[in-house]
Order: C-alpha cells, then sequence, then structure tokens
C-alpha cells in the first residue's frame, strides 16, 4: 500500500503498563509511587497517575425487624 509522501509509519510499538499497588502504610505506597515515577520520567516516558483509590466506607444503620419497619 503506497503512503503519501511525508507521511511515515512509526515503527515503534506501543507498550501500556498498569500498575496496581496496595498497602496499608500510605507514606510507603506514596514513596513508591513517587520512585516509580521519577524513574519513568527520566527515561523520558510518558506517565499518567498515581490514581489514587476511594479509601472511606459509608456506613449506614438501619433496623432489621420482621415486620418491616
Amino acid at each position: 500500500k503506497p503512503t503519501k509522501v511525508g507521511l511515515e509509519e512509526s515503527q515503534e510499538q506501543i507498550h501500556k503498563i498498569r500498575i496496581t499497588l496496595s498497602s496499608k502504610h500510605v507514606k510507603n505506597l506514596e514513596k513508591v509511587c513517587a520512585d516509580l515515577v521519577r524513574g519513568a520520567k527520566d527515561k523520558h516516558l510518558r506517565v499518567k497517575g498515581p490514581v489514587r483509590m476511594p479509601t472511606k466506607v459509608l456506613h449506614i444503620t438501619t433496623r432489621k425487624t420482621p415486620c418491616g419497619e
């Protein structure tokens, strides 16, 4: 398939990598994330994130009676 002059297809293959980290120690987790992002940016890679997940839990108290009230 002939291409137009000036338009060249890039031979580089794009790899998308997603890393999921979980920990109960937020400070250590933030440090590891910062190290990963810094290392990727040193190699001139495109970085999105880190994306923080919600940690709060909503508690709703309900009465569980047989009559439904």
